[in-house]
């Protein structure tokens, strides 16, 4: 997508999502607010749509900067939108009681994996029951890279929507949208993370490559390129990008299903 065209993209989506709303029989939207570009952008287009959307902040220990750009771009949305809808749901004491309950071996790298994903299902319950409330569909915020690139997303956490209106678009195309949408600058120039740790860690960070790089190997990956084509730093972003791919290729694929024989039936 060219920068002249994030117009045309813009109303394209718009006009999807409305219709899709209107064919379900469905009132309208409700999104997670993270403070980030992705829910940003998505939570705009689907103001746009003229119909109700209910933009959700759910902190979990979050981090003061996070908190502070997800307010800011929600009242820029109610000064646009009359449609716009708002509550913050304090999801801190619930999350806390869930690990007394749990049990808990050890503070290692696979116990705070577990307890970041909790957070983001614990999030995806919230917005479900705020659209079984209102009658809205649950917009998903996922970009083409972490959706079906590397998957970087928590499986029946952020992955549990009902519709993903930007899931095929690459990063730097969301940031496209971000501009022409007039989405905070505070939010186009933060790095990008999924907040699920409570500290300032970026996605790129935790994935060991920025999104322009994984851009690139999925591009490349979809030309029928692969590692022994590169060296340097380029081989080292296709092994983190294919690693990524085939590492999470159980959250892209449908959910297996064990198929009886007809003999045995």
């Amino acid at each position: 997508m060219r920068e002249n065209q994030a117009a045309a993209v813009s109303e394209y989506i718009i006009s999807w999502l409305r219709d899709y709303a209107t064919k379900s029989g469905m009132s309208g939207f409700v999104v997670g607010i993270s403070g980030g570009i992705d829910s940003a952008v998505t939570s705009s287009l689907c103001a746009r749509t003229g119909l109700p959307t209910w933009v959700i902040e759910m902190p979990i220990h979050q981090a003061s900067s996070h908190v502070d750009r997800a307010q800011e771009h929600i009242r820029n949305l109610q000064n646009k939108f009359e449609n716009v809808f708002t509550t913050t749901i304090n999801l801190t004491p619930v999350f806390e009681e869930f690990k007394q309950q749990v049990p808990v071996i050890s503070v290692d790298p696979v116990l705070q994996l577990a307890l970041a994903n909790t957070r983001a299902r614990l999030r995806m319950t919230t917005l479900y029951y705020i659209g079984g409330l209102h009658r809205c569909l649950v917009a998903g915020t996922g970009n083409k890279v972490e959706d079906f690139g590397v998957g970087f997303y928590t499986k029946y956490g952020d992955g549990g929507v009902d519709i993903s209106p930007i899931a095929d678009l690459v990063k730097s195309e969301v940031y496209m949208l971000g501009r022409f949408l007039q989405v905070p600058s505070s939010i186009l120039i933060a790095p990008p993370t999924d907040g699920l740790f409570g500290d300032d860690r970026s996605d790129e960070d935790q994935i060991g490559a920025s999104y322009d790089e994984l851009e690139w190997a999925m591009s490349e990956v979809e030309k029928g390129k692969n590692m022994q084509d590169f060296n340097g730093r380029e081989q080292e972003v296709m092994q983190i990008y294919l690693r990524l791919n085939n590492q999470n290729q159980h959250k892209m694929d449908p959910i297996p299903v064990c198929l009886i024989p007809d003999m045995l039936r």
